[in-house]
């Protein structure tokens, strides 16, 4: 599934757009959304899209072990892990698979994984993810976008499964 990274980094790139300095984002300064208070050694305002996408590939994509999973839930972990970091995507993930959440994606978590069906582990995962955005403090200022942007990830998944 390695090769499926490129498909994917369009689609998460197309969510995170471009420079945005906004006050209400607890991440601070952000390009192709890759965050200063993550990275603040990283000119984040002269941050090319080649750069962000290094950077996905090696602290996201290969960090998280997206590509050992199914494809539709391998694109739904790296797109949860770049908004709420890779333990919290990782915990959302047990919680659909109905293993420990301790937000490491180890041998037994990934054995339900290829145990439950893909559509339904989709499903769980992006419903934990919602859950856990609705009781962000950020949800007024940005709810309406994290929504959308988790539609639109139902609609990947059915092209993914």
């Amino acid at each position: 599934m390695a090769d499926r990274f490129d498909t994917f980094i369009n689609r998460l790139l197309s969510h995170e757009g471009g420079y945005v300095h906004d006050s209400r984002d607890p991440g601070g300064e952000t390009n192709w959304g890759i965050s200063k208070r993550s990275y603040p050694s990283v000119n984040i305002k002269a941050l090319t899209r080649d750069g962000a996408i290094a950077i996905y590939r090696r602290d996201f994509w290969e960090a998280s072990k997206a590509s050992q999973l199914p494809p539709a839930v391998g694109f739904q972990l790296l797109d949860g892990a770049v908004n709420s970091g890779i333990g919290q995507a990782v915990r959302w993930l047990q919680r659909a698979a109905k293993v420990a959440d301790d937000g490491v994606l180890g041998p037994v978590s990934l054995a339900a994984i290829k145990k439950t069906d893909p559509n339904d582990l989709l499903l769980r995962f992006l419903a934990e993810r919602l859950d856990f955005m609705t009781g962000l403090k950020g949800w007024a200022a940005f709810g309406k976008g994290w929504a959308r942007r988790i539609a639109q990830n139902l609609r990947y998944g059915s092209e993914d499964n």
